[in-house]
């Protein structure tokens, strides 16, 4: 049964082909050497028996180079090399292998030896390049033809050349042009494919030449670029698409013909990430890795990124038995050699962090468990406070005792100059780990940022229910703006961060410029398909408590630098009281347990003084009604 899966392998005929051609090459060896004599080179040894080893040799020379692991169709010149290496390298294999198992005579063996690796070279690589030759000069059946779209292209270059092969080979479509802003390819040709003028000439070209669709081939285009040519293709009225982003096409699920739709984070994402994966690899691979929180967006893509660094455990901590049992499943089918453990629990329970720290005693903890949704926080004071605070402590002193190599606390832009409870008592857990650093061995970092897109509670998914509903969109202010990042960006940055820091320091990601929430809105209905004000309504409901314009990213007595990575610079904490903050942290502990709102509240106040001008309510629940009304997310 099992031979009959192999003779049924796909790759099967291609190594039957090639095994064929190493006996046809020796044997034309042979024949070239002793003139017309079909017998083996060496005369003493059985033809078969010599056959068969040569065979054999060659064979596993050829798969060793991954041949097979490409596709005649895709046939190209490194394959070409790939043969010419194992064609040098099974000769020399094949001589020291019938010497020692035959005694042959070397000398008698160099002539044919020097004639078979270029026999053998041809006979491989020539049916291969002239497939792929027969393959691309082909063309699609007329019938599969009728009815495709007409679609400009819209980038000549790699990626465009790339797409316009694959879609004419798949009979996907009809490409009737490119469109480039490049002055040198005026005039100029891809694969017989004109190129036909400047994107901003699309609605022109378009209509002159019929096309029904454009096709955005740039994936390194940045959120400026993207955004242009978006609006560009959105004026001329033809449906278009775009290739993946170049951080989609790492993905192995990904290819280079997969068109989508343009989302969100094609216009608000940036360049990709340039990380330096070897300092990464160096500080995660091999590591018992902790994650809380990790059944959420930052947690669970800090999940998959590090689970692809080889760690020796992976420990998932989430108080949310869904959010869990997703990123468990998730896991258990990518990274199906993993060692990971997947722990439902809450880092508010002391029993439950002692267990897990004390029972898999993690190298690293990455902690990202936290409440961060503003205006419910800012009616729960104790929850926040009992979570965002209390729950950062008892895990970064637990580390602590355990011996812990490294802590990452996962912070926001909204612990700077703080407006809110929720990042108020942020900022009170950067305050905690920064002097936890003090006095302990482990390293504890902090790593801040903004908004990241499609996060869950995040305003990205709100503007998509509320459009499916048509609508209205509701934004808090015309002016209000904010600090965004992709979820992918973000966690490969606290990686970078973690590996740079030794201790003590407070790592401010590189958010970029920021964006008016009104915009996001309006783009969003328009990849929708709708016309802002005309299809979907904008409606501003106002400022709510604790929200602010415009978020910082520094606090005005944090100077920074620059360090080793572009995207990541350090801000010099501030000094504290860790007596005084001790202290009140244990005050707190009391009220939490004895539901003393008003005593978290003055407790707050003295520790985050920033807060004095907010409003800041003891009555749970008290504004929840304003909250359901306006249906507004934290932007």
């Amino acid at each position: 049964m099992d031979f009959m899966r192999i003779l049924r392998h796909p790759r099967a005929a291609v190594v039957a082909h090639d095994l064929v051609m190493v006996i046809v090459s020796w044997l034309a060896a042979g024949w070239i050497i002793h003139r017309g004599d079909f017998l083996g080179v060496i005369s003493t040894i059985p033809i078969v028996t010599e056959l068969f080893l040569i065979t054999l040799v060659q064979g596993l020379v050829l798969w060793s180079t991954g041949l097979y692991k490409g596709l005649w169709r895709f046939a190209s010149f490194p394959d070409l090399w790939n043969i010419a290496r194992a064609c040098t390298f099974g000769a020399i294999l094949i001589v020291s292998a019938l010497t020692i198992f035959y005694g042959a005579d070397v000398r008698g063996l160099l002539p044919a030896v020097l004639v078979y690796p270029g026999i053998l070279f041809l006979a491989l690589g020539l049916p291969r390049m002239c497939y792929r030759f027969w393959k691309d000069s082909s063309l699609p059946d007329t019938s599969q033809t009728q009815g495709m779209k007409r679609s400009l292209i819209l980038g000549a270059g790699r990626s465009g050349a790339l797409l316009e092969r694959e879609l004419r080979h798949r009979g996907a479509s009809d490409v009737v042009g490119f469109l480039d802003d490049d002055e040198r390819l005026r005039g100029a040709q891809v694969h017989g494919v004109p190129v036909l003028g400047t994107i901003e000439q699309l609605t022109r070209v378009a209509r002159e030449v019929g096309a029904d669709q454009a096709i955005i081939a740039m994936p390194s285009a940045n959120n400026q670029q993207m955004q242009r040519i978006v609006g560009i293709c959105e004026q001329s009225g033809i449906e278009f698409r775009t290739l993946p982003t170049l951080n989609d096409l790492g993905n192995k699920a990904t290819r280079i013909d997969d068109l989508k739709r343009v989302a969100i984070d094609d216009l608000l994402g940036r360049e990709p990430v340039k990380l330096v994966w070897d300092s990464i690899r160096e500080g995660l691979a091999g590591k018992r890795v902790m994650i809380t929180g990790g059944g959420g967006s930052i947690g669970s893509e800090l999940c998959r990124q590090i689970a692809r660094l080889n760690p020796v455990e992976l420990i998932v901590v989430d108080n949310s038995e869904y959010a869990l049992y997703r990123i468990d499943h998730e896991l258990q089918t990518e990274f199906q050699d993993l060692i990971f453990y997947s722990v439902l629990g809450d880092i508010c329970d002391s029993a439950t962090v002692e267990k897990v720290v004390g029972e898999y005693r993690p190298d690293m903890i990455f902690h990202a468990a936290a409440y961060k949704h503003l205006p419910i926080l800012q009616t729960q004071i104790r929850e926040a406070f009992r979570n965002n605070v209390l729950g950062t402590m008892r895990l970064a002193e637990t580390a602590d005792r355990h011996g812990v190599g490294t802590f990452v606390l996962i912070s926001t832009d909204k612990a700077v100059n703080p407006a809110n409870i929720m990042g108020a008592t942020k900022r009170v857990a950067e305050m905690v780990c920064q002097n936890m650093n003090l006095r302990s061995d482990t390293c504890y970092i902090t790593v801040r940022f903004g908004n990241v897109l499609n996060s869950n509670g995040s305003v990205v998914p709100l503007f998509k229910e509320q459009i499916a509903k048509g609508g209205p969109v509701t934004v808090t202010h015309p002016e209000i703006s904010r600090y965004f990042m992709t979820i992918s960006e973000a966690s490969q940055l606290i990686m970078q961060a973690a590996v740079l820091g030794s201790g003590g320091e407070i790592y401010v990601l590189d958010m970029g410029e920021p964006v008016k929430i009104t915009y996001l809105a309006e783009q969003l209905i328009r990849l929708s398909g709708k016309i802002p004000g005309k299809d979907i309504q904008i409606v501003y409901t106002g400022l709510r408590p604790g929200e602010k314009l415009f978020e910082e990213l520094f606090h005005e007595l944090e100077p920074y630098e620059t360090t080793q990575h572009e995207k990541i610079f350090l801000a010099h904490p501030r000094q504290g009281n860790w007596e005084n903050l001790s202290q009140e942290l244990r005050s707190a502990e009391v009220a939490v347990r004895r539901y003393d709102t008003r005593k978290l509240k003055g407790i707050l106040l003295r520790l985050v003084p920033e807060m004095a001008k907010t409003p800041i309510s003891t009555k749970p629940g008290a504004a929840a009604e304003v909250v359901s009304i306006n249906r507004s997310a934290d932007p």
